[in-house]
């Protein structure tokens, strides 16, 4: 407790002042006490594989965050071919607006067998009603300038920064030579472009590849989930005050296995137990859940997880009993195994 308590003391303290200021209560409570807002299930949005017609968004759902059952008899809800430039999304995040009710996604603008430094941009949606979905593409290259040695745009995500009081958007990005990195920029009010310039938010401290980022805000704390690609290809974890950073290495791996991994997406239990550090194990076809009480020390759950598909790179939300009939209505549910 002492070792954790120096740990964050600092961190906290900066955060406090910046809370007062901004007047945010919801976002934290929204990520870390979801069981009181109300819900009942989960939504899992994710993709299937490297074909082209798997490189689309699924999703699943569930009512205790373990066992999902894939909708759509586990087809694409919608084309890739009409949201993006390449036609093809990979690796989707979904958010619950700060309004409670407007919902988020990025993907990835890419088709994998065009090559892993094909792509140079995402895709925006947004959806009053997860049913029904707008759509922009945005090509980082061709939007700003000085771009020419871009090389590949992966892994969007989205996060409400209450200081700023928009969304962030936050991926990682590789020009030339040089090791990926994350960015981050903020979009506009309609959710269909970026106003600010890109900029680096985490690099590691040894200028290797870090990929794959998600961030969860917890007891006054950022915590950035990520892949060191290409040394060691495992999850590890910086914490910061602020969502901007500077963030702090936390130098170890979190997987709780010894094949590859990638993807790691962490979302909070609407019981109010803990979290949930899933990843995708990309080599053996497989995904592992872990749990944690605190975001610190991790297990394996994996007897407790059940799954009628076998998805890539995803993420999960909680969802209301009124938002999970509507999806099921929609998309007829596929009975778990």
């Amino acid at each position: 407790m002492k070792k954790k308590i120096s740990r964050y003391i600092t961190v906290v303290f900066k955060l406090a002042s910046l809370l007062i200021l901004s007047g945010w209560v919801r976002t934290a409570s929204a990520q870390t006490n979801a069981g009181k807002q109300g819900y009942s299930g989960y939504l899992f949005v994710y993709f299937t594989g490297n074909d082209r017609a798997e490189e689309s968004i699924h999703f699943a759902t569930s009512t205790d965050g373990y066992r999902f059952a894939a909708l759509n008899n586990n087809k694409a809800i919608f084309s890739s071919v009409a949201i993006s430039e390449t036609g093809g999304v990979r690796d989707p995040h979904i958010l619950r607006g700060n309004d409670g009710k407007t919902f988020y996604m990025v993907a990835t603008d890419m088709v994998s067998a065009n090559g892993w430094n094909s792509n140079r941009g995402m895709v925006l949606l947004k959806s009053e009603d997860l049913i029904h979905w707008s759509s922009k593409a945005i090509n980082i290259q061709q939007k700003y300038p000085n771009q020419d040695s871009l090389l590949r745009v992966w892994a969007p995500q989205t996060i409400f920064d209450p200081v700023q009081q928009k969304y962030m958007v936050y991926w990682s990005m590789k020009y030339g030579a040089g090791p990926d990195r994350i960015y981050y920029a903020y979009a506009n009010a309609a959710f269909t472009d970026l106003t600010t310039e890109p900029k680096v938010l985490f690099s590691l401290p040894d200028q290797k590849s870090s990929i794959d980022a998600d961030i969860i805000f917890h007891d006054g704390i950022y915590h950035l989930f990520f892949k060191t690609e290409g040394n060691g290809n495992g999850i590890k974890q910086a914490v910061s005050a602020q969502l901007t950073g500077v963030y702090s290495l936390e130098d170890r791996y979190l997987q709780q296995t010894d094949l590859p991994v990638e993807g790691s997406g962490v979302f909070s239990l609407i019981n109010g137990s803990g979290f949930i550090l899933m990843y995708d194990m990309y080599t053996s076809g497989r995904y592992q859940f872990t749990f944690s009480k605190e975001l610190e020390h991790f297990k394996a759950v994996d007897q407790d997880v059940s799954m009628n598909f076998n998805p890539r790179h995803g993420t999960v939300m909680p969802i209301t009993e009124k938002e999970l009939q509507r999806l099921l209505k929609n998309w007829k549910k596929l009975n778990v195994n």
